[in-house]
């Protein structure tokens, strides 16, 4: 891994890694994710990052600003220890990024974590569904379980109501590992009636965000959470979902990166079956009993 050795004017902060770079960046307001990434993409290793250097970047004088804010002052140095002490922070460029979340479109260039980073290692399916779900999720869900975790699999899901929570909670009651990917920093409890579930998966598995920790959850972030979970798993089982639905968000996303994508079928008279329904016609796999084949 390469460094980045860092010239503050006035006051040297020494040698930089990148996550700590991309950390800066992120934490300067008006820079997005393409702005972030140009800025790193001409930031050679070992490189002095002084007022000379910057003038070299080819960005607009309103991006140059912010960008010099970000590096030249001091401001950030105490939330950057503070990120460090509370938080494992995981960058792009780190060899622990996942290999398979590295292949997405627009895969995230921080992760901030709470919990065991190894799971991401490991075989990773994602259980998804309804917020509503009737109980038909919860029997899938608990017959399913015991199947997964024998074949080795780290259950990972969004932690929102219904189906999420169901397959966080199964797998931890099972004995299993389990990833929980937010729409929010993780100083956030979302939704509040999962707080308890987020404590306990932050002490027996990981929790997982793209987002600084004060950031809340907005409608827009939860597509954004949902290109995550489709990139660090193998593979996807949709347990219940109305035809318009934010888990065949995670289903068609995971499509598109050549993963597994699983749904169990019900009753075409069931608005919480018509998603599932949906995927199985368009190619996914049918979950017809519990002897799944990953």
């Amino acid at each position: 891994m390469h460094q980045l050795k860092l010239t503050q004017i006035g006051n040297s902060v020494g040698v930089i890694l990148p996550k700590e770079a991309l950390a800066r960046l992120k934490l300067q307001k008006g820079l997005s994710y393409l702005k972030i990434l140009q800025v790193m993409q001409q930031m050679p290793p070992d490189e002095d990052v002084d007022h000379e250097w910057l003038n070299c970047l080819e960005l607009p004088d309103e991006i140059l600003y912010r960008v010099e804010r970000a590096f030249l002052s001091d401001r950030y140095e105490s939330a950057i220890e503070n990120l460090q002490r509370n938080f494992k922070i995981i960058s792009f460029f780190d060899d622990a990024y996942p290999v398979r979340l590295r292949e997405i479109y627009r895969p995230p260039i921080l992760l901030f974590a709470k919990g065991d980073l190894s799971l991401l290692e490991k075989e990773v399916t994602v259980i998804v569904g309804s917020r509503t779900p009737s109980q038909y999720s919860g029997k899938v869900i608990e017959n399913l379980m015991p199947v997964l975790l024998k074949k080795k699999q780290v259950i990972a899901s969004g932690l929102a109501k219904g189906v999420d929570a169901l397959a966080h909670q199964n797998a931890l009651n099972f004995g299993g590992k389990t990833i929980a990917v937010v729409a929010n920093g993780l100083n956030y409890f979302y939704p509040r009636e999962n707080t308890l579930l987020q404590q306990q998966i932050a002490a027996r598995g990981l929790l997982l965000s793209e987002y600084l920790p004060d950031t809340p959850p907005r409608p827009f972030r939860f597509p954004e959470r949902n290109r995550i979970l489709a990139g660090i798993c193998k593979n996807v089982i949709v347990t219940e979902a109305k035809a318009h639905s934010g888990s065949l968000i995670t289903a068609n996303l995971a499509l598109q990166e050549n993963r597994n994508v699983f749904a169990v079928p019900g009753a075409i008279t069931s608005p919480l079956s018509a998603g599932t329904n949906q995927l199985i016609s368009a190619g996914a796999t049918p979950v017809i009993d519990k002897e799944i084949d990953l």
